[in-house]
Protein backbone atom coordinates (compact mmCIF):
# COMPACT_ATOMS: atom_id res chain seq x y z
CA UNK A 1 0.00 0.00 0.00
CA UNK A 2 1.86 3.91 -0.92
CA UNK A 3 2.41 5.89 1.61
CA UNK A 4 -0.57 8.37 0.16
CA UNK A 5 -3.10 5.29 0.69
CA UNK A 6 -1.93 5.14 4.35
CA UNK A 7 -2.06 8.58 5.02
CA UNK A 8 -5.45 8.81 4.26
CA UNK A 9 -6.25 6.82 7.16
CA UNK A 10 -7.70 8.54 10.68
CA UNK A 11 -5.88 5.96 13.16
CA UNK A 12 -2.79 3.47 13.27
CA UNK A 13 -4.06 -0.55 14.11
CA UNK A 14 -1.27 -0.62 16.26
CA UNK A 15 -1.93 2.36 18.43
CA UNK A 16 -5.38 0.59 19.52
CA UNK A 17 -4.00 -2.80 19.68
CA UNK A 18 -1.54 -1.30 22.20
CA UNK A 19 -3.90 0.59 23.92
CA UNK A 20 -6.19 -2.18 25.24
CA UNK A 21 -2.82 -4.47 25.34
CA UNK A 22 -1.95 -1.59 28.02
CA UNK A 23 -5.67 -1.92 30.02
CA UNK A 24 -6.64 1.37 28.74
CA UNK A 25 -9.82 2.64 27.08
CA UNK A 26 -9.86 2.51 23.10
CA UNK A 27 -11.17 6.15 22.36
CA UNK A 28 -14.46 5.99 20.07
CA UNK A 29 -13.27 7.56 16.93
CA UNK A 30 -10.41 4.90 16.98
CA UNK A 31 -12.62 1.88 17.88
CA UNK A 32 -15.43 2.82 15.39
CA UNK A 33 -12.09 2.84 12.61
CA UNK A 34 -10.73 -0.38 13.86
CA UNK A 35 -14.14 -2.44 12.80
CA UNK A 36 -14.69 -0.18 9.68
CA UNK A 37 -10.96 -0.72 8.40
CA UNK A 38 -11.00 -4.50 9.40
CA UNK A 39 -14.66 -4.69 7.51
CA UNK A 40 -12.98 -3.13 4.45
CA UNK A 41 -9.72 -4.99 4.59
CA UNK A 42 -7.42 -2.10 5.37
CA UNK A 43 -6.81 -3.76 8.86
CA UNK A 44 -5.32 -7.19 8.87
CA UNK A 45 -6.70 -10.70 10.30
CA UNK A 46 -3.67 -10.56 12.07
CA UNK A 47 -3.64 -7.43 13.69
CA UNK A 48 -7.43 -7.99 14.06
CA UNK A 49 -6.63 -11.08 16.21
CA UNK A 50 -4.34 -9.36 18.56
CA UNK A 51 -7.41 -6.64 19.34
CA UNK A 52 -9.30 -9.66 19.97
CA UNK A 53 -6.60 -11.02 22.42
CA UNK A 54 -6.32 -7.87 23.69
CA UNK A 55 -9.81 -8.16 24.99
CA UNK A 56 -10.06 -11.33 25.75
CA UNK A 57 -7.68 -10.43 28.37
CA UNK A 58 -8.25 -6.85 29.51
CA UNK A 59 -11.90 -6.33 28.57
CA UNK A 60 -13.86 -3.36 28.01
CA UNK A 61 -15.96 -0.81 29.60
CA UNK A 62 -19.72 -0.40 29.16
CA UNK A 63 -18.91 2.34 26.69
CA UNK A 64 -16.58 0.74 24.81
CA UNK A 65 -18.79 -1.88 24.84
CA UNK A 66 -21.70 -0.31 23.47
CA UNK A 67 -19.54 1.75 20.53
CA UNK A 68 -18.34 -1.98 19.19
CA UNK A 69 -21.32 -2.80 18.76
CA UNK A 70 -22.79 -0.15 17.61
CA UNK A 71 -19.79 0.22 15.00
CA UNK A 72 -20.42 -3.05 13.56
CA UNK A 73 -24.26 -2.56 13.60
CA UNK A 74 -23.32 0.54 11.13
CA UNK A 75 -21.08 -1.65 8.74
CA UNK A 76 -23.79 -2.94 7.23
CA UNK A 77 -27.88 -2.58 6.45
CA UNK A 78 -30.38 -1.95 9.37
CA UNK A 79 -34.30 -2.87 9.03
CA UNK A 80 -37.33 -1.31 10.49
CA UNK A 81 -40.75 -2.60 11.31
CA UNK A 82 -42.28 0.47 11.74
CA UNK A 83 -44.72 -0.05 8.20
CA UNK A 84 -45.94 -3.25 10.24
CA UNK A 85 -48.01 -0.91 12.90
CA UNK A 86 -48.19 -3.60 15.49
CA UNK A 87 -45.25 -3.93 18.24
CA UNK A 88 -42.43 -6.17 17.58
CA UNK A 89 -40.42 -8.62 20.08
CA UNK A 90 -37.26 -11.27 19.35
CA UNK A 91 -36.13 -13.83 21.49
CA UNK A 92 -32.27 -15.05 21.16
CA UNK A 93 -30.95 -17.75 22.82
CA UNK A 94 -27.23 -18.50 23.43
CA UNK A 95 -27.45 -22.36 22.56
CA UNK A 96 -27.98 -25.28 24.37
CA UNK A 97 -28.41 -29.04 24.05
CA UNK A 98 -32.63 -30.15 22.88
CA UNK A 99 -33.26 -26.25 23.05
CA UNK A 100 -36.25 -26.14 20.31
CA UNK A 101 -37.68 -23.36 22.58
CA UNK A 102 -38.17 -20.86 19.28
CA UNK A 103 -40.34 -23.73 17.32
CA UNK A 104 -43.33 -23.25 19.84
CA UNK A 105 -42.45 -20.21 21.23
CA UNK A 106 -42.73 -18.09 18.03
CA UNK A 107 -46.38 -18.96 16.89
CA UNK A 108 -47.51 -18.95 20.47
CA UNK A 109 -46.30 -14.83 20.89
CA UNK A 110 -47.79 -14.01 17.81
CA UNK A 111 -51.48 -15.54 18.70
CA UNK A 112 -51.92 -12.53 20.56
CA UNK A 113 -51.08 -10.03 17.66
CA UNK A 114 -47.59 -9.34 18.47
CA UNK A 115 -45.20 -9.58 15.32
CA UNK A 116 -42.11 -12.20 15.68
CA UNK A 117 -38.99 -11.73 13.51
CA UNK A 118 -36.99 -14.48 14.48
CA UNK A 119 -33.97 -15.00 12.19
CA UNK A 120 -31.95 -17.75 13.49
CA UNK A 121 -28.90 -19.48 12.44
CA UNK A 122 -28.14 -23.21 11.95
CA UNK A 123 -26.04 -25.02 14.38
CA UNK A 124 -21.93 -25.84 14.73
CA UNK A 125 -20.21 -28.47 17.20
CA UNK A 126 -22.83 -29.43 19.79
CA UNK A 127 -25.34 -26.81 19.68
CA UNK A 128 -28.22 -27.20 16.95
CA UNK A 129 -29.89 -24.92 14.67
CA UNK A 130 -33.18 -23.45 14.97
CA UNK A 131 -33.28 -24.18 11.03
CA UNK A 132 -31.45 -27.23 10.52
CA UNK A 133 -34.72 -28.55 12.58
CA UNK A 134 -36.80 -26.92 10.38
CA UNK A 135 -35.79 -28.04 7.20
CA UNK A 136 -36.70 -31.86 8.67
CA UNK A 137 -40.05 -30.43 7.30
CA UNK A 138 -40.47 -31.27 3.96
CA UNK A 139 -40.75 -28.39 1.59
CA UNK A 140 -39.60 -25.53 4.25
CA UNK A 141 -37.25 -23.14 3.43
CA UNK A 142 -35.55 -20.53 5.38
CA UNK A 143 -34.34 -18.01 2.86
CA UNK A 144 -37.11 -15.60 2.60
CA UNK A 145 -36.51 -11.95 0.60
CA UNK A 146 -37.37 -8.96 3.15
CA UNK A 147 -40.67 -8.40 1.14
CA UNK A 148 -41.28 -11.93 2.20
CA UNK A 149 -40.45 -11.35 5.41
CA UNK A 150 -42.96 -8.05 6.22
CA UNK A 151 -45.70 -9.59 4.30
CA UNK A 152 -45.47 -12.78 6.83
CA UNK A 153 -45.44 -11.05 9.78
CA UNK A 154 -47.53 -8.11 9.05
CA UNK A 155 -50.66 -10.60 7.97
CA UNK A 156 -52.44 -13.27 9.78
CA UNK A 157 -49.27 -15.14 10.30
CA UNK A 158 -47.63 -12.67 12.57
CA UNK A 159 -44.10 -14.20 13.12
CA UNK A 160 -41.51 -16.13 10.57
CA UNK A 161 -38.48 -18.18 11.42
CA UNK A 162 -36.10 -17.12 8.63
CA UNK A 163 -31.83 -17.12 8.11
CA UNK A 164 -30.67 -13.52 8.67
CA UNK A 165 -29.43 -12.00 5.41
CA UNK A 166 -25.73 -11.20 4.95
CA UNK A 167 -26.29 -7.52 5.06
CA UNK A 168 -26.79 -7.05 8.88
CA UNK A 169 -23.53 -6.52 10.72
CA UNK A 170 -21.08 -7.71 8.18
CA UNK A 171 -18.26 -7.06 10.50
CA UNK A 172 -19.19 -9.26 13.26
CA UNK A 173 -19.66 -12.00 10.77
CA UNK A 174 -16.05 -11.89 9.61
CA UNK A 175 -14.86 -11.07 13.36
CA UNK A 176 -16.51 -14.25 14.60
CA UNK A 177 -15.00 -16.50 12.13
CA UNK A 178 -11.76 -14.79 12.93
CA UNK A 179 -12.77 -15.23 16.90
CA UNK A 180 -13.51 -18.98 16.35
CA UNK A 181 -10.10 -19.78 15.57
CA UNK A 182 -7.76 -17.39 17.38
CA UNK A 183 -9.12 -18.65 20.99
CA UNK A 184 -11.33 -15.36 22.00
CA UNK A 185 -14.45 -16.66 21.46
CA UNK A 186 -15.30 -16.39 24.99
CA UNK A 187 -14.79 -12.84 25.72
CA UNK A 188 -17.71 -11.27 26.97
CA UNK A 189 -17.42 -8.07 25.42
CA UNK A 190 -16.98 -9.56 21.83
CA UNK A 191 -20.27 -12.84 22.45
CA UNK A 192 -22.20 -9.18 24.08
CA UNK A 193 -21.21 -7.27 20.85
CA UNK A 194 -21.65 -10.02 18.14
CA UNK A 195 -25.20 -11.29 19.51
CA UNK A 196 -26.70 -7.24 19.59
CA UNK A 197 -25.30 -6.14 16.78
CA UNK A 198 -27.35 -8.27 14.95
CA UNK A 199 -30.18 -8.52 16.65
CA UNK A 200 -30.32 -4.26 17.27
CA UNK A 201 -29.76 -4.50 13.46
CA UNK A 202 -32.79 -6.28 12.90
CA UNK A 203 -35.07 -3.32 14.16
CA UNK A 204 -37.48 -4.98 16.83
CA UNK A 205 -38.97 -3.00 19.25
CA UNK A 206 -38.35 -5.58 22.22
CA UNK A 207 -36.24 -8.27 22.66
CA UNK A 208 -36.31 -10.99 25.22
CA UNK A 209 -33.00 -12.74 25.72
CA UNK A 210 -32.27 -17.08 26.83
CA UNK A 211 -28.58 -16.87 28.19
CA UNK A 212 -27.85 -20.48 29.37
CA UNK A 213 -25.60 -21.55 32.03
CA UNK A 214 -24.11 -25.08 32.57
CA UNK A 215 -22.21 -28.38 31.47
CA UNK A 216 -24.31 -28.09 27.91
CA UNK A 217 -24.11 -24.00 27.80
CA UNK A 218 -21.47 -21.75 26.19
CA UNK A 219 -21.26 -20.14 29.51
CA UNK A 220 -20.84 -23.14 31.80
CA UNK A 221 -20.37 -20.59 34.81
CA UNK A 222 -23.68 -18.95 36.09
CA UNK A 223 -21.66 -15.92 36.88
CA UNK A 224 -20.21 -15.63 33.34
CA UNK A 225 -23.80 -15.90 32.27
CA UNK A 226 -24.95 -13.44 34.71
CA UNK A 227 -22.21 -11.08 33.20
CA UNK A 228 -23.01 -11.91 29.99
CA UNK A 229 -27.07 -11.22 30.24
CA UNK A 230 -26.45 -7.73 31.84
CA UNK A 231 -23.91 -6.44 29.72
CA UNK A 232 -26.04 -7.48 26.62
CA UNK A 233 -29.30 -6.45 28.43
CA UNK A 234 -27.55 -3.33 28.79
CA UNK A 235 -26.31 -2.96 25.23
CA UNK A 236 -30.25 -3.44 24.39
CA UNK A 237 -31.26 -0.56 26.86
CA UNK A 238 -28.73 1.50 25.53
CA UNK A 239 -30.07 1.35 21.93
CA UNK A 240 -33.75 2.29 22.19
CA UNK A 241 -34.65 -1.76 22.51
CA UNK A 242 -37.00 -2.92 25.29
CA UNK A 243 -34.57 -5.86 26.71
CA UNK A 244 -34.49 -8.41 29.69
CA UNK A 245 -32.97 -11.68 29.89
CA UNK A 246 -33.53 -14.92 31.84
CA UNK A 247 -30.51 -17.41 33.06
CA UNK A 248 -31.74 -20.83 32.37
CA UNK A 249 -29.95 -24.26 33.19
CA UNK A 250 -28.68 -26.58 30.92
CA UNK A 251 -26.85 -28.93 32.72
CA UNK A 252 -28.94 -31.46 31.77
CA UNK A 253 -31.02 -31.64 28.09
CA UNK A 254 -33.87 -29.71 27.56
CA UNK A 255 -36.37 -31.88 26.85
CA UNK A 256 -36.37 -35.61 25.66
CA UNK A 257 -35.40 -35.04 22.52
CA UNK A 258 -31.87 -33.98 20.77
CA UNK A 259 -31.33 -33.81 17.24
CA UNK A 260 -33.87 -31.83 14.34
CA UNK A 261 -36.88 -34.07 12.98
CA UNK A 262 -37.28 -35.53 16.86
CA UNK A 263 -37.00 -32.05 18.16
CA UNK A 264 -39.56 -30.86 15.82
CA UNK A 265 -41.70 -33.81 16.63
CA UNK A 266 -41.70 -32.79 20.26
CA UNK A 267 -41.97 -29.09 19.80
CA UNK A 268 -45.52 -30.09 17.76
CA UNK A 269 -46.33 -32.34 21.61
CA UNK A 270 -45.76 -28.94 23.30
CA UNK A 271 -47.78 -27.30 21.05
CA UNK A 272 -50.76 -29.58 20.81
CA UNK A 273 -50.77 -28.61 24.88
CA UNK A 274 -48.56 -31.63 26.04
CA UNK A 275 -44.31 -32.06 25.92
CA UNK A 276 -41.88 -32.34 27.93
CA UNK A 277 -42.84 -30.33 31.45
CA UNK A 278 -39.34 -28.51 31.02
CA UNK A 279 -39.86 -27.31 27.38
CA UNK A 280 -43.61 -26.09 27.70
CA UNK A 281 -42.38 -24.21 31.05
CA UNK A 282 -39.49 -22.45 29.40
CA UNK A 283 -41.64 -21.68 26.39
CA UNK A 284 -44.11 -20.22 28.55
CA UNK A 285 -41.84 -18.26 30.43
CA UNK A 286 -40.37 -16.60 27.76
CA UNK A 287 -43.85 -15.99 25.82
CA UNK A 288 -44.70 -14.05 29.16
CA UNK A 289 -41.85 -12.23 29.17
CA UNK A 290 -42.02 -11.15 25.64
CA UNK A 291 -45.66 -10.42 26.02
CA UNK A 292 -44.69 -8.62 28.90
CA UNK A 293 -42.30 -5.90 26.95
CA UNK A 294 -44.79 -5.83 24.37
CA UNK A 295 -47.92 -4.73 26.01
CA UNK A 296 -49.61 -7.39 27.29
CA UNK A 297 -48.55 -8.78 30.65
CA UNK A 298 -51.73 -10.57 31.24
CA UNK A 299 -51.69 -12.52 28.38
CA UNK A 300 -53.04 -16.21 28.95
CA UNK A 301 -50.17 -18.32 27.26
CA UNK A 302 -51.11 -21.60 28.96
CA UNK A 303 -54.77 -21.05 27.53
CA UNK A 304 -53.07 -20.69 23.71
CA UNK A 305 -51.17 -23.34 24.38
CA UNK A 306 -53.63 -25.75 25.46
CA UNK A 307 -56.86 -24.99 23.23
CA UNK A 308 -55.31 -25.31 20.02
CA UNK A 309 -54.78 -21.58 18.55
CA UNK A 310 -50.81 -22.03 18.53
CA UNK A 311 -50.84 -25.26 16.92
CA UNK A 312 -52.87 -23.40 14.07
CA UNK A 313 -50.24 -20.64 14.44
CA UNK A 314 -47.61 -22.88 13.70
CA UNK A 315 -49.42 -24.89 10.82
CA UNK A 316 -49.65 -21.30 9.08
CA UNK A 317 -46.31 -20.18 9.56
CA UNK A 318 -44.47 -23.66 8.09
CA UNK A 319 -47.40 -23.74 5.26
CA UNK A 320 -46.56 -19.60 4.48
CA UNK A 321 -42.44 -21.18 3.92
CA UNK A 322 -43.73 -23.58 1.65
CA UNK A 323 -43.23 -26.49 4.39
CA UNK A 324 -46.15 -28.90 5.33
CA UNK A 325 -47.09 -29.52 8.99
CA UNK A 326 -48.70 -32.89 7.89
CA UNK A 327 -46.08 -34.47 5.68
CA UNK A 328 -44.06 -37.32 7.86
CA UNK A 329 -40.39 -36.22 9.31
CA UNK A 330 -37.51 -38.56 8.59
CA UNK A 331 -37.09 -41.78 10.51
CA UNK A 332 -33.24 -42.80 10.61
CA UNK A 333 -32.41 -45.93 9.16
CA UNK A 334 -31.06 -47.13 12.39
CA UNK A 335 -31.63 -47.43 15.97
CA UNK A 336 -29.58 -48.21 19.31
CA UNK A 337 -31.12 -48.61 22.75
CA UNK A 338 -28.88 -48.08 25.57
CA UNK A 339 -30.58 -49.75 29.06
CA UNK A 340 -30.17 -49.30 32.49
CA UNK A 341 -27.36 -51.94 34.16
CA UNK A 342 -29.01 -52.01 37.74
CA UNK A 343 -32.18 -50.73 39.31
CA UNK A 344 -31.88 -47.19 40.84
CA UNK A 345 -32.71 -43.35 40.07
CA UNK A 346 -31.19 -41.64 37.47
CA UNK A 347 -28.91 -38.54 39.25
CA UNK A 348 -27.03 -36.96 36.63
CA UNK A 349 -27.40 -36.71 32.42
CA UNK A 350 -24.72 -34.50 31.46
CA UNK A 351 -25.79 -32.47 28.62
CA UNK A 352 -22.78 -31.47 26.95
CA UNK A 353 -21.92 -35.16 26.25
CA UNK A 354 -25.15 -36.06 25.08
CA UNK A 355 -24.73 -32.60 22.53
CA UNK A 356 -21.22 -34.61 21.18
CA UNK A 357 -22.95 -37.70 20.53
CA UNK A 358 -25.93 -36.12 18.79
CA UNK A 359 -23.19 -34.11 16.56
CA UNK A 360 -21.72 -37.84 15.81
CA UNK A 361 -24.38 -39.75 15.33
CA UNK A 362 -25.09 -37.11 11.72
CA UNK A 363 -27.17 -34.04 14.19
CA UNK A 364 -24.94 -31.73 13.96
CA UNK A 365 -22.03 -30.33 12.10
CA UNK A 366 -18.41 -29.82 12.58
CA UNK A 367 -18.09 -26.90 9.26
CA UNK A 368 -20.18 -24.81 8.73
CA UNK A 369 -20.65 -26.09 5.15
CA UNK A 370 -21.18 -29.89 6.77
CA UNK A 371 -24.59 -30.91 6.01
CA UNK A 372 -26.82 -32.68 8.76
CA UNK A 373 -28.63 -35.97 8.66
CA UNK A 374 -32.09 -34.45 10.17
CA UNK A 375 -33.07 -38.07 11.15
CA UNK A 376 -30.17 -38.32 13.23
CA UNK A 377 -30.40 -37.54 17.14
CA UNK A 378 -30.75 -39.13 20.68
CA UNK A 379 -34.43 -39.64 22.04
CA UNK A 380 -34.41 -39.70 26.41
CA UNK A 381 -36.48 -42.26 27.54
CA UNK A 382 -35.60 -41.10 31.21
CA UNK A 383 -34.94 -37.97 33.17
CA UNK A 384 -32.87 -36.93 36.28
CA UNK A 385 -34.92 -37.69 39.17
CA UNK A 386 -36.86 -40.79 37.74
CA UNK A 387 -36.65 -44.26 38.48
CA UNK A 388 -35.85 -47.15 36.74
CA UNK A 389 -34.67 -51.00 36.67
CA UNK A 390 -32.58 -52.98 35.15
CA UNK A 391 -32.72 -53.82 31.52
CA UNK A 392 -35.19 -50.23 31.08
CA UNK A 393 -34.41 -48.50 28.07
CA UNK A 394 -32.48 -45.15 29.08
CA UNK A 395 -32.19 -43.28 25.80
CA UNK A 396 -32.03 -44.32 21.77
CA UNK A 397 -29.59 -43.27 19.73
CA UNK A 398 -30.62 -42.89 15.69
CA UNK A 399 -28.72 -42.45 13.05
CA UNK A 400 -28.57 -43.44 9.02
CA UNK A 401 -25.33 -45.12 9.21
CA UNK A 402 -24.82 -47.62 12.28
CA UNK A 403 -21.11 -47.31 12.33
CA UNK A 404 -22.00 -43.95 13.98
CA UNK A 405 -23.05 -45.60 17.19
CA UNK A 406 -19.66 -46.56 18.54
CA UNK A 407 -18.08 -42.73 18.43
CA UNK A 408 -21.50 -41.71 20.09
CA UNK A 409 -21.40 -43.79 22.28
CA UNK A 410 -17.92 -43.11 23.41
CA UNK A 411 -19.06 -39.62 24.12
CA UNK A 412 -21.54 -40.90 26.70
CA UNK A 413 -19.31 -43.01 28.53
CA UNK A 414 -19.36 -41.42 31.91
CA UNK A 415 -22.22 -38.75 30.83
CA UNK A 416 -25.04 -40.34 33.17
CA UNK A 417 -25.72 -41.80 36.69
CA UNK A 418 -28.15 -44.76 38.31
CA UNK A 419 -27.67 -44.60 42.11
CA UNK A 420 -29.45 -47.08 44.79
CA UNK A 421 -32.57 -44.86 45.54
CA UNK A 422 -31.38 -45.59 48.99
CA UNK A 423 -28.28 -43.07 49.28
CA UNK A 424 -28.63 -39.65 50.35
CA UNK A 425 -27.46 -38.23 46.88
CA UNK A 426 -30.46 -40.38 44.99
CA UNK A 427 -32.92 -39.22 48.07
CA UNK A 428 -31.69 -35.72 47.24
CA UNK A 429 -32.30 -35.26 43.56
CA UNK A 430 -35.11 -32.57 42.57
CA UNK A 431 -36.30 -30.86 39.70
CA UNK A 432 -34.11 -27.55 39.57
CA UNK A 433 -36.26 -24.62 38.26
CA UNK A 434 -35.36 -24.23 34.72
CA UNK A 435 -35.33 -20.47 35.06
CA UNK A 436 -33.03 -19.35 37.85
CA UNK A 437 -33.39 -15.91 37.49
CA UNK A 438 -34.84 -12.35 35.74
CA UNK A 439 -32.11 -9.69 34.38
CA UNK A 440 -33.62 -6.21 33.58
CA UNK A 441 -31.68 -3.01 33.13
CA UNK A 442 -33.29 -1.86 36.74
CA UNK A 443 -31.66 -5.17 38.03
CA UNK A 444 -31.74 -9.14 39.00
CA UNK A 445 -34.26 -11.25 40.42
CA UNK A 446 -34.38 -14.73 41.06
Amino acid sequence: MSAEQTATEAFDAIDVIRAKRDGGAVPEPALRWMVDAYTRGYVSDAQMASFAMAVFQRGMQRDEIRVLTDAMIASGERMSFAALGKRTVDKHSTGGVGDKITLPLAPLVAVFGVAVPQLSGRGLGHTGGTLDKLESIPGWRAALSNDEMFAQLQGEVGAVICAAGSGLAPADKKLYALRDVTGTVEAVPLIASSIMSKKIAEGTDALVLDVKFGNGAFMQDIDRARELARTMVELGTDSGVATTALLTDMNAPLGRAIGNANEVRESVEVLAGGGPGDVRELTMALAREMLALAGQPDADVEAALDDGRAMDRWNAMIRAQDGDPEAALPIARETHVVTADRDGVVTRMDALPFGIAAWRLGAGRARAEDAVIHAAGIDLAVKPGETVTAGQPLFTLSADDEGRFARALDALEGAFAIEDASTGSAAHVEARPIVRERITAEGTAS
